[in-house]
């Protein structure tokens, strides 16, 4: 399996978070719209094959599939994005500020957002003949989603987003523990071990992926579901971005660095992409 030892791959974290930093705008948002593609046709199989089979735990065996592909393809989530890129701050690279890291925050967000809104629409499509007919079943159990998890929280009141927010922390515990997987190895077959047990863990808990929830909220209003675009942002999507900022910040990212990282071992070292970066960016 060509295993790496954790002050090896915390450092590759570092790397990898400096590298998304000087990225161009344009590859980052290429990237971002892709995985967040990928990871909606994910779920939009998952629930199909949950529905079909009445077997939730074969659908969250099988999510993983679009995670896997999303990054050894090299494309980048705003889960992902939120554990790595802070420790290029955190480890002092040269040239990396609060600023650009928010930059790159915000460029992968609205490239996931984009990525998955378009599945959604095309998935919405498929399920009710261009929206000539009722949605299938498929797609009112996409309806039922959106509407469970947003007035279904919003019922509770404040103990409902509270709720909300702890499962968006979870969520992205276990999803930043699957990037982080990815670098323990460097065969394929390691890094999909590694990534693959993480997520069926987030998946079929339940627990609130802003990514995810970028494609089952539109296309659950898409076909029908009970709630509102207010109710989805309120009461889901940004709650569960802070949740899922503090899981992968704070229980993977913050975690690894300060128990594995070699205190100025990798600060000002050169990174073989940043220049070339830079160029871009320029």
């Amino acid at each position: 399996m060509s295993y790496v030892t954790p002050a090896e791959f915390v450092a590759k974290m570092i790397d990898a978070g400096e590298a998304k930093v000087f990225m161009s705008t344009r590859d980052t948002v290429i990237r971002a719209y892709m995985a967040g593609a990928i990871l909606a046709l994910a779920a939009a199989f998952a629930v199909t094959v949950t529905v079909e089979t009445g077997q939730p735990l074969v659908g969250a065996l099988l999510f993983p599939i679009g995670f896997c592909l999303l990054y050894l393809l090299g494309f980048d989530l705003l889960t992902g994005v939120f554990t790595l890129v802070p420790l290029a701050l955190i480890d002092r690279r040269p040239g990396v500020r609060l600023g650009s890291v928010l930059r790159n925050w915000g460029l992968v967000f609205v490239g996931n957002f984009a990525g998955a809104l378009t599945v959604a629409l095309m998935m919405a499509v498929i399920l009710t003949f261009a929206f000539s007919v009722d949605p299938n079943e498929v797609g009112q159990r996409l309806g039922a989603i959106g509407a469970s998890r947003t007035v279904g929280y919003a019922d509770h009141g404040a103990a409902g987003m509270l709720t909300l927010f702890i499962r968006g922390v979870l969520c992205n515990w276990m999803v930043s523990t699957g990037v982080v997987a990815a670098m323990i190895s460097t065969s394929v077959s390691g890094k999909v071990i590694g990534m693959w047990m993480p997520i069926l863990v987030f998946f079929y808990m339940g627990f609130e992926h802003s990514v995810v929830n970028m494609f089952l909220f539109p296309a659950g209003l898409m076909l029908g579901g009970d709630f509102s675009i207010a109710d989805y942002l309120l009461w889901n999507e940004i709650p569960t971005v802070v949740g899922n900022l503090v899981g992968g910040l704070v229980f993977v990212g913050l975690a690894l660095y300060a128990t594995h990282a070699r205190t100025g071992a990798t600060r000002n070292r050169p990174h073989p992409e940043k220049s070339a970066s830079r160029k871009v960016n320029a």
